[in-house]
């Protein structure tokens, strides 16, 4: 009995070595949520390659083709990795990580702009990565609607929608319609 608790001791580690032995270097979840923080830390450390390892193929295709048309550099395309919410000092919230088949999706907080950004990723040689480029492909397809957008829709149901009504017009001011002047050219009279 001892030797098979010690067997059974010695084959789980060596399978959880082996299990997370194919994760991207650096992480410890292969997920959008991981991506996204392999993405931070890689924007943060300002390493365009290690940025780009976090792109998918379209993205990086994205940035060369932006880069070239802006006429910036290769660093300074990916400096922000295609997103605003890189730009704070500390990780933002994540929240709301969705997944369909190779596609997911994950809502960032843009303390910024004071909103929670939708981000795409697609799972691609066998890591998920920032889809921006497939997103403008028109290759991506979203694995579902965000809470984000979710709580809006929800928040205009209930009618506490931000959009102003136009006001309604005074109507205690007398009305004078207008009538069309008579077009009527002809004004010699028929016999009866």
């Amino acid at each position: 009995m001892k030797t098979a608790i010690l067997k059974f001791l010695v084959v789980i580690p060596a399978f959880l070595t082996i299990a997370c032995g194919n994760q991207p270097a650096g992480s410890s979840e292969n997920t959008p949520t991981g991506a996204y923080k392999r993405l931070y830390a890689a924007v943060k450390s300002k390493n365009t390659e290690a940025i780009k390892k976090e792109l998918s193929k379209s993205s990086v295709e994205f940035g060369a083709m932006f880069a070239q048309r802006s006429g910036k550099t290769l660093e300074q395309a990916y400096e922000n990795g295609f997103t605003a919410t890189t730009f704070s000092p500390t990780l933002p919230e994540i929240r709301d990580e969705r997944i369909k088949d190779n596609m997911g999706a994950v809502e960032v907080y843009n303390s910024k702009d004071k909103l929670w950004e939708d981000l795409p990723f697609i799972y691609e040689d066998g890591a998920w990565k920032l889809a921006v480029g497939d997103l403008f492909a028109g290759t991506y397809q979203k694995p579902g609607e965000g809470r984000a957008q979710k709580e809006q829709e929800a928040a205009n149901a209930a009618g506490n929608s931000p959009i102003q009504q136009a006001p309604v017009p005074n109507t205690n001011v007398p009305v004078i319609p207008i009538i069309p002047p008579n077009t009527n050219t002809n004004t010699t009279k028929k016999p009866k």
